[in-house]
């Protein structure tokens, strides 16, 4: 597949060599004690196990949550006030619910009444201007009553 080069000589390089050189051993030196005044010490307790064992530990103490921030209390006594407004508010709205009721029933007996008074005319006018148009009625003569009751036989 390739073609054949004829063989060459191969090429001469100048190669350097390097040694790694091993580093000197660390030298461990321990770090100054410092004497320092602790804090606080944790409490250490002791437990004895049913078959007499002793252990012996740091209690852990529980992780305690972040406090919630509180919310302000609201006294008794703005409780009461808001309340008392709202009754009160309640009642005068009431109160003025109930007076525009009783206005305006006043108003719809005073017009039925005006109505009835109207209608109750109304038909004694039919009934007095209407007297001479049907003939069903009774009919009195004024003069000759009198003159019979008064015994006026003339």
């Amino acid at each position: 597949m390739y073609p054949e080069h004829p063989a060459h000589t191969p090429a001469v390089r100048a190669v350097d060599v390097h040694h790694p050189a091993p580093l000197p051993p660390a030298v461990v030196r321990p770090a100054p004690i410092i004497p320092v005044q602790p804090g606080a010490l944790p409490s250490v307790a002791s437990i004895v196990l049913p078959d007499g064992r002793v252990v012996t530990g740091y209690a852990i103490q529980p992780t305690q949550p972040e406090p919630v921030a509180a919310k302000p209390a609201v006294s008794r006594a703005a409780v009461n006030v808001a309340l008392g407004g709202v009754g009160f508010l309640a009642v005068c709205g009431g109160l003025l619910l109930l007076t525009t009721f009783i206005a305006a029933l006043t108003a719809l007996i005073t017009q039925l009444i005006i109505l009835a008074a109207v209608i109750f005319g109304g038909w004694i006018a039919v009934q007095t201007f209407s007297a001479s148009g049907h003939k069903g009625g009774t009919t009195v003569n004024i003069r000759k009553a009198v003159f019979k009751r008064n015994h006026f036989h003339g």
